[in-house]
């Protein structure tokens, strides 16, 4: 059960990281991914880059592991490490123009990514 609430942590951290950009332009990624799921059907090609399609993937795969009895463990991690790298880019863009709440919205990710590592190691020593 702890295993399913740090997945669905991760899925909900994901979707409140915060975006600046050139100006007044700004967005939440729930906002950003509303468009590009919409944009999947009705112009695929506008949203096939990697940093649209791996976060999406990840976060369907971390779907998944919510409706298994006990979520697997490389679901669980391919899904994390597909989000984390939009994450992660959008965590160092932040630093480097020192905004911040964009580290702010995405700390938690880093935050519970670190808890479901711990919970997995844990997990994996306790069956040794």
């Amino acid at each position: 059960m702890k295993a399913k609430l740090l997945n669905l942590g991760l899925i909900v951290s994901s979707l409140i990281g915060y975006l600046e950009w050139a100006g007044d332009n700004h967005m939440f990624l729930f906002q950003g991914e509303i468009d590009v799921v919409g944009k999947l059907f009705t112009d695929p090609a506008s949203v096939a880059h990697p940093f649209t399609i791996l976060p999406l993937v990840g976060q369907i795969l971390l779907l998944i592991t919510l409706f298994q009895k006990e979520p697997n463990k490389l679901l669980t991690f391919l899904g994390l490490g597909s989000i984390g790298v939009l994450l992660a880019t959008v965590l160092l863009v932040g630093i480097l123009a020192l905004n911040i709440k964009i580290i702010a919205s995405i700390t938690p990710f880093f935050l519970i990514s670190y808890l479901v590592i711990r919970q997995f190691r844990r997990e994996a020593l306790a069956q040794q």
